[in-house]
């Protein structure tokens, strides 16, 4: 027989949510299912760390001292909301105190870090502002039944952005090799998890856990924006994580190999546990008509181009017009996703075998996007490509389920959400052969080298030709089955373990 533990036998868990502010998918995604999924386990106390990567954000309520009168921590607590997106209106000792910190700020935080004084995070109540928070954090990847379970939790702010963080770190390796970060004040929790390398060390008796996603910005540099300061904030303040003793859930076993590549001590600190597919995504009966509205609804606005859709429509009996069958991609644009491997293959096919073929592009603009919305431009204008960005999960869900295939064409990932979110919606998934898509995808991907257009031409055209039903029906049964592994009934068990785990630990290393 099993007992529900008490709030004080429950573990207490910081949870950074910092990366929540930042998009759709990816490592924002796993946030906030992470945060959703932690918080219906009877094992643990959640919190959120709320963090802005660039702006200072008023203070909170202090979690320690004098109790504020009800309307001064509602202003103060609605101050924070405001701060988020703008500065308040503030008194006149207000300003000379922020002119004060904003110029001095990195070497307060230096100061702060060299002689071992903590930064404190505020508490924020989110009682009277639970709409800010779901719509600021959680509702691009949750369901509204998920919105009492996360905007009923206690949330801190803490005001200095991470981006200064990084940069008080990041001054002291002008002097040591291994610069000195500062002190978050986590006392009272048992973990503090972090979503990336973490730019701050923790009080005793909290340890931090650090979901490492990927070492792209250390081993592939190239590949990434505003490379010196992202491969070297990523780099140091993933040392000082290690140098700290802190744990690493990896989101792949590639993952956890690049990572110990870097840092080969780490292995008996580090373990995997993937990550969960949204529960936004499911066989549904939505039928294939739906796709040119979507479609219709959802363009890109850029400037490179206008796309041509006067000329869509969809016949579902396949006799007049066109049917509109299309290969899939989502995600961001930028270089290591791809697309221009992807766009070639995909021309291939509509030269040769395939002419009616579409193609459909979801995802953000990213850095370095210019040379792929180029490639795009000839033919968005004659109705043969489509970019979208903005595609809510229900509408995706019907563009993976419709897709003759969804094609994951990256150089490198974490873990890649997408073709987890077709397998789960009954699409087709064709990708890459890569390590974390042999991992993730198992059988229930067609794999070509990331290097070869040829290749890749050729498993999209495997299995798509009229005599691949057998491979295609093979193909879809494996990813019901794949895809499983991702869901939150196969993934929070694993969490629970590994904090009994960690729990263990604690409690040996106190005896």
């Amino acid at each position: 027989m099993t007992t529900t533990p008490t709030k004080a036998e429950k573990s207490r868990i910081l949870l950074d949510l910092k990366p929540a502010l930042d998009g759709y998918a990816g490592i924002p995604q796993e946030t906030r299912l992470l945060f959703r999924g932690l918080r219906s386990m009877d094992s643990c106390d959640v919190e959120g760390l709320i963090q802005h990567g660039a702006r200072k954000l008023r203070s909170a309520v202090p979690p320690r001292g004098k109790q504020l009168p009800a309307s001064k921590q509602i202003n103060r607590l609605s101050r924070v909301v405001v701060s988020l997106y703008e500065k308040p209106y503030s008194s006149v000792y207000d300003t000379v105190v922020d002119a004060i910190d904003h110029y001095f700020s990195r070497s307060l935080l230096r100061g702060r870090a060299l002689i071992g004084l903590s930064i404190h995070p505020g508490v924020f109540e989110s009682a009277l502002f639970d709409d800010f928070i779901w719509r600021t954090f959680f509702n691009k990847t949750l369901t509204p039944r998920d919105k009492e379970l996360v905007t009923s939790a206690r949330y801190r702010v803490l005001n200095t952005p991470r981006r200064l963080l990084h940069r008080v770190g990041l001054a002291g390796i002008k002097y040591s090799s291994t610069p000195r970060y500062v002190k978050l004040d986590t006392r009272g929790f048992d973990y503090f998890l972090a979503q990336t390398p973490f730019p701050a060390r923790v009080s005793r008796g909290t340890r931090m856990i650090v979901r490492y996603h990927d070492a792209v910005p250390i081993l592939l540099p190239h590949t990434i924006n505003d490379k010196a300061f992202h491969q070297a904030s990523h780099f140091y303040a993933l040392q000082q994580n290690v140098r700290s003793r802190a744990w690493f859930s990896c989101v792949s076993e590639a993952t956890r190999h690049d990572l110990l590549k870097i840092f080969p001590e780490v292995e008996s600190r580090s373990s995997v546990i993937h990550n969960i597919v949204s529960a936004e995504y499911f066989e549904d009966d939505t039928p294939k008509g739906l796709i040119v509205q979507i479609v219709g609804n959802r363009l890109a606005s850029v400037d490179e181009f206008e796309t041509n859709i006067g000329g869509i429509r969809f016949d579902d009996k396949g006799s007049q017009g066109q049917g509109f069958d299309y290969l899939l991609m989502v995600s961001t644009l930028e270089p290591r996703k791809n697309h221009m491997l992807l766009l070639s293959a995909w021309e291939k096919l509509k030269y040769t075998s395939m002419p009616d073929l579409k193609l459909v592009v979801v995802g953000s603009a990213g850095w370095d996007s210019a040379s792929i919305l180029r490639g795009f431009k000839p033919w968005a204008e004659r109705s043969d490509l489509f970019y979208l960005n903005n595609v809510p999960s229900a509408e995706l869900r019907v563009l993976y389920k419709h897709a003759a295939a969804t094609v994951c064409p990256s150089v490198a990932e974490g873990f890649d959400y997408s073709g987890v979110e077709a397998m789960r919606s009954g699409g087709l998934v064709i990708s890459s052969d890569i390590p974390v898509h042999r991992e993730i995808y198992q059988n229930a991907s067609e794999y070509f080298s990331p290097y070869s257009t040829d290749d890749a031409f050729m498993a999209i055209r495997r299995v798509l030709s009229k005599d691949s039903a057998s491979l295609r029906e093979r193909l879809r049964a494996e990813g019901r089955k794949v895809s499983e592994n991702y869901t939150p009934r196969s993934i929070l068990p694993k969490w629970q373990e590994f904090f009994r785990k960690q729990n263990e630990i604690q409690s040996g290393s106190s005896a």
